[in-house]
């Protein structure tokens, strides 16, 4: 049989325009690095912490004007509480509420842009994505006490954003709902409406009208509650969202147990800063101990 007159590892075509081709891929590449317009780049500024300062609680009250974290705490004591697939080790542990990014931006040399959308990030360190701030929406001054019951609005730039986005929700309709566990959904949008607002109320229900109009403590379990539906901000925790990984969907929804009492999946902490000198979060703050004993000591 006759020889073949090339093998497959022999180039063919055009060199010359191929060589042309491959320097503007280059070149293009040089670009977008040197603009830190890469994907990896992206993700990167989406996922890795930013020059952000949470505020600090010098009174252990929540204020208007705040920047803290939203965080959904771990309340499972033991494997053996919860669904068998809510005890998978991934579907454990704090979260914190946080924004998306527009999935089209990532693929663009234009700015990253914010998505209506939110979910949950299993890090309780700021990143951006997940820090709010504490909004008046009745005329409160900057740094008056947040009260149980009094309306709010939390507001976010995502850490992209020059304007700030509020957390929203809405009744569930036949178009409108999340889109894993067909609930109520909840959304940021632009505009300041009765849709933004919300309530903070004590994790006791027995002790609720008690604690109305009482400030709402930082660092401290409590119920956060959608003043137009009466639903609760609420992370149930086997819904995965997010083109980021595994991320778990936000909704609003009413949790109750057979005693009528919200479910770890509708409790909430409001996180702030450190204010000793080991900085982060008051959940990195070293534990205090009684005056005469020793740390070394404690078990």
């Amino acid at each position: 049989p006759a020889m073949a007159s090339y093998r497959h590892g022999v180039r063919i075509g055009n060199w010359l325009e191929d060589e042309y081709a491959h320097q503007d891929l280059l070149n293009d590449f040089i670009r977008k690095k040197e603009q830190g317009q890469l994907l990896v780049q992206r993700l990167a500024c989406v996922h890795l912490p930013i020059i952000l300062h949470l505020s600090i609680s010098s009174d252990g009250f929540v204020h208007f004007g705040d920047t803290v974290l939203l965080m959904n705490p771990d309340n499972k004591s033991s494997g053996l509480e919860g669904t068998s697939e809510e005890q998978e080790p991934e579907m454990r542990g704090d979260v914190t509420l946080a924004v998306d990014m527009e999935e089209v931006s990532l693929y663009s040399d234009e700015p990253l842009q914010l998505s209506s959308g939110l979910s949950a990030v299993r890090r309780v360190d700021p990143i951006g994505r997940n820090a709010f701030c504490i909004v008046s929406a009745d005329g409160s001054a900057e740094g008056e006490p947040l009260r149980y019951g009094q309306s709010f609005l939390l507001g976010t730039k995502g850490g992209v954003s020059d304007k700030l986005f509020y957390l929203a929700s809405d009744h569930k309709t036949f178009q409108n709902f999340a889109k894993k566990s067909r609930l109520q959904k909840v959304f940021l949008t632009a505009e300041v409406s009765y849709l933004a607002l919300w309530q903070a109320k004590s994790l006791d229900p027995q002790l609720r009208l008690e604690h109305e109009g009482f400030p709402v403590p930082a660092d401290t379990k409590i119920i956060i509650t959608h003043c137009y539906t009466n639903r609760n901000l609420a992370i149930p925790r086997t819904f995965c969202v997010s083109y980021f990984g595994r991320e778990f969907e936000v909704i609003c929804h009413n949790y109750l147990d057979s005693h009528r009492v919200e479910e770890d999946k509708n409790h909430w902490v409001i996180i702030t800063a450190n204010p000793g000198p080991e900085d982060g979060t008051m959940l990195e703050r070293p534990k205090a101990f009684p005056e005469g004993y020793k740390k070394e000591s404690i078990s």
